[in-house]
């Protein structure tokens, strides 16, 4: 995916070419989706708030389905295309979570808003974020 300033272009690589063809022309998140990921594995160590919030998502009159691959860019690459939510939490193992601020969260929260969507830490918007270390 390549952001510029007006939108969000998706490329594919075509291998009988050897080159990558536009293939997600201006892609713009759905504003509603039905697919949560996050490792539910980890639950029971997530606060109380993200737990009441994965419990609403799945609580809804049309609940979200869960779809975890485990890999932050198949699993935002799909809330791309389909809408709905991406979230790695910290947990107690890992209070900050895991994923690294510079190359991980802030490109893909780049992408994510330039495509329509939101980025935050649960507090703040992810591109307000300060590094500390």
């Amino acid at each position: 995916m390549i952001a510029t300033q007006g939108e969000v272009n998706g490329w594919t690589l075509d291998p009988s070419l050897g080159e990558f063809i536009l293939s997600h022309p201006n892609i713009n998140i759905p504003a509603k989706g039905k697919i949560y990921s996050i490792n539910e594995g980890n639950a029971a160590k997530w606060d109380e708030a993200t737990r009441e919030y994965v419990d609403s998502v799945k609580a809804l009159k049309s609940p979200y389905s869960l779809r975890y691959i485990g890999s932050m860019v198949a699993d935002v690459h799909r809330t791309f295309l389909y809408g709905g939510i991406f979230a790695y939490p910290g947990d107690r193992s890992a209070p900050k979570g895991k994923l690294r601020i510079l190359y991980e969260v802030f490109p893909m929260a780049y992408l994510c808003e330039r495509a329509g969507g939101k980025a935050t830490t649960g507090r703040q918007r992810v591109l307000e974020v300060v590094p500390q270390a």
